[in-house]
Formats: structure tokens, sequence, C-alpha cells
């Protein structure tokens, strides 16, 4: 197109050319003859349409667009001025559109050091999944969508959805022993013949038995205080263990 067009741009100079050494009379005499050629064509025409190349449109448009619309409508044309009118819109529209297109089509690319520390997430916890790394990363205030983090691990190599190794109670107990306490209660009687029921903590690293205390009525406050009295011990200690969440 480009070079059909610049084929009818030179050729159309050279006629403007060939104008100047013509008097303005003889110049009126051929835009006379060429609207009458024009009717001609019109009127055997009848309701055919003429079809116009992008190229052919491209240079009456360029020609004709700065005319005012009232020197338009006078002018003998095988297409309504309007038409002209819309041919250089479009013409200007799809040279913005193809001005202000991304060189690179798609998403921008993420920012390198926010791919960095998604990559350092993965390596760094091997048994984290993608949606995992996607809430530590919203906790430190960046937003990026999990299909993106899915796409930088599958890029490094890095399985974005690794399986999680299971364990047994028992191995989670061994591994877990240092933090854990276990509770219970046990009754006993008095010499009065009173019924009590004693607290008791087992740790399970040392085995060590702590109780805790004794009541007859153990309520959800006796208890709860009897936990906080625990705590204060283990913390003076500087024990391990330590409550739950």
């Amino acid at each position: 197109m480009l070079l059909r067009l610049a084929y009818l741009g030179l050729t159309n100079t050279f006629a403007l050319l060939r104008l100047i050494p013509i008097s303005n009379q003889d110049k009126e005499i051929e835009s006379l003859a060429l609207r009458h050629q024009i009717s001609v064509l019109q009127r055997q025409l009848g309701d055919t349409r003429v079809r116009f190349n992008p190229t052919d449109r491209a240079l009456l448009a360029a020609l004709l667009h700065r005319l005012p619309r009232r020197t338009l409508r006078r002018l003998r044309l095988l297409v309504h001025p309007d038409t002209i009118l819309r041919w250089h819109r479009d013409m200007l529209r799809r040279r913005h559109a193809k001005a202000s297109r991304p060189k690179r089509p798609g998403r921008p690319r993420t920012i390198r050091s926010i791919r960095i520390l998604v990559l350092r997430l993965a390596k760094e916890n091997p048994s984290w999944r993608y949606h995992r790394i996607h809430g530590e990363l919203l906790v430190l205030g960046i937003k990026l969508a999990p299909s993106t983090i899915w796409q930088i691990l599958t890029e490094a190599g890095i399985d974005p959805a690794p399986e999680r190794a299971s364990s047994t109670w028992a191995q989670f107990l061994r591994s877990q022993a240092e933090i854990l306490l276990a509770c219970d209660f046990f009754e006993t009687a008095t010499l009065t013949g009173i019924r009590t029921y004693v607290l008791v903590v087992i740790e399970h690293a040392t085995r060590q038995v702590r109780i805790l205390g004794a009541t007859p009525h153990p309520t959800a406050a006796w208890v709860t205080q009897a936990a906080r009295n625990l705590l204060m011990d283990l913390e003076d200690a500087h024990c391990p263990a330590r409550s739950g969440p």
C-alpha cells in the first residue's frame, strides 16, 4: 500500500507540474471535460457503487480534507463529500492507534526485585505453594496476582504447587516434644471424704510433672488462672515449652 501511495503521489505531482504552463482558460476547459466524463460514468453505473482501494482512499482524503465542506459539495465526485472526510478520520485513527500501540504485547513484566523476592521465598520454603507465597507478599504490602507468581516460578523451573510431605502423629510429637505440654485432671478423695480434682501438667521433653492445683469445683476461671500461673513459672525458668495459639 505504501509503495502504491508513493507512486500515486509522484504521478499526481508530475500532473500538477504539467498544469503550470497551461493557461487558466485551458484549465477550466479541462475541468469541465472531466466533470462531464464523471457525469457520464455516474449515469452508466446507475446504482452501482464505485469501489476504491485503501490507497485511493488515502490519496483522495489527503488531497480534499482541507477544503471547506461547502467547496467539497460543489465538486463533481464519485463519492459523497462526507465519505471523503470519514476516510480522513479513519486514516488519522489508524495512525494514532499504531503509534500508541505498545512495542511488547501483554502485561508489563514484573519488577526485577519482586521476581527475586518470589524466587527467594520459594527456595527458602520448598513446601510453600504459590498461594502461600501470594499471602506472604500481601503481608509485606506487595500486590501480585497468584497467576503471576505461578508464571514466575514456572519460568524459573520451580514447581509452583509442590506436594506437601505427610507426617505421622508420632513424628509430629517427636519433632515438637520440647515445646509441648499435656494436661489433665485426676480425681482423689481427702480423709474427710471430700472429692477433689487435681490439675496436672507433664512436659513431653523432660517428663517432668507439675501439679497446678486442686479444687473440689474446677471451673473455667479456675483452670484459666492455673494456666496463667504455669506460663509465668515457665518464663521464669526459661523453659522452651509454650502454650498453643
